[in-house]
């Protein structure tokens, strides 16, 4: 059984007609219903802006569930794939520490229950919930080696003595410091006038690899690709996490910090593909979309479509 704060609503959308060749994700999202089915796309929201507040950005995150989800609900499915919405975890006043950890006992139950998540943020700050959730799975405890691939323009390795949404992997490093592992934490997208020279020793000292956004051009493609596929070879289970901020802000204004100059989306959706056929994603997560800051729907429509993308890629890979 999973437990959320705010039940799954009917999802709509665009109507072409019955049969499966009509099919959309609204046609075939059902609610979960305390249905755990093996195999099967489980969608959980995390209705939170309170780190993006802690981390003095612009607050709007907490409405990026319900917009993801109008996002994709009119996408065409070009074959029948098992997708389920589980509701939404909602950070309520300043408890995000409350939310972050009942989002984690969320995607561990859908985790165990074998689904692929995906979580529908939200801030950044659901990085940590959603780490929760992986690190406390069977899979994790039972000795498979966790990676954690972060598409993002910040290292987020922040030390605050109060967590926000630029904290998050320091928090999960010092979890797996205290329980004796170390955290494999990959970044691709750092973009170096975002970090400071204390971010970067940070990310040295605990041993983060890392791509800046000038090294990820459609131009260097195959230094991408070679670059994930090392982090790839090196993990067992993989959670990846997409911080919209990765992107230009021409193609993602939508979010609390648009970036100057960005990782080109061709780039970014050729790492998805790599991760989504690679057979160890577990779970995915999808940050800092604001949708009040959103121009045409452009940021939701490109993350509604990358989800889209990864979802029934790596669903494919699974059957297969």
């Amino acid at each position: 059984m999973t437990t959320v704060d705010l039940a799954p609503t009917a999802w709509t959308g665009r109507d072409d007609g019955p049969g499966a060749e009509h099919l959309r994700w609204h046609g075939a999202v059902a609610a979960l219903e305390h249905r755990t089915d093996s195999g099967a796309g489980v969608l959980i929201g995390f209705r939170s802006d309170e780190g993006v507040r802690r981390n003095k950005g612009r607050r709007g995150a907490a409405d990026g569930p319900a917009a993801l989800r109008r996002a994709l609900a009119s996408m065409s499915l070009a074959t029948p794939v098992p997708l389920f919405d589980a509701g939404d975890v909602e950070v309520v006043g300043e408890d995000l520490e409350g939310g972050q950890d009942r989002l984690g006992s969320a995607v561990t139950g859908l985790l165990d229950a074998g689904s692929l998540v995906t979580v529908l943020g939200g801030g950044h700050e659901v990085a940590y919930g959603s780490y929760l959730g992986i690190a406390n799975s069977a899979a994790v405890a039972s000795g498979a080696r966790l990676g954690v691939l972060n598409l993002d323009a910040h290292f987020d390795l922040r030390s605050d003595p109060r967590p926000s949404s630029g904290t998050p992997f320091r928090q999960m490093a010092d979890r797996e410091t205290a329980l004796g592992r170390a955290l494999d934490y990959t970044v691709l997208g750092i973009a170096q006038p975002s970090n400071t020279a204390a971010l970067f020793a940070t990310a040295a000292e605990l041993g983060v690899r890392h791509l800046l956004d000038d090294d990820c051009t459609a131009a260097n493609l195959p230094a991408v690709e070679a670059f994930v596929e090392d982090f790839l070879d090196a993990v067992d289970v993989l959670y990846l996490t997409i911080d919209l901020d990765v992107l230009p802000a021409a193609v993602a204004p939508g979010v609390s910090a648009p970036a100057a100059f960005g990782v080109p989306l061709e780039v970014i959706q050729r790492v998805c593909d790599l991760v989504a056929r690679s057979g160890k994603l577990r779970l995915l997560d999808v940050a800092e979309l604001n949708p009040a800051l959103d121009v045409d729907n452009r940021t939701a429509r490109t993350a509604a479509r990358l989800i889209h993308r990864i979802v029934t890629t790596a669903l494919a890979t699974r059957l297969h």
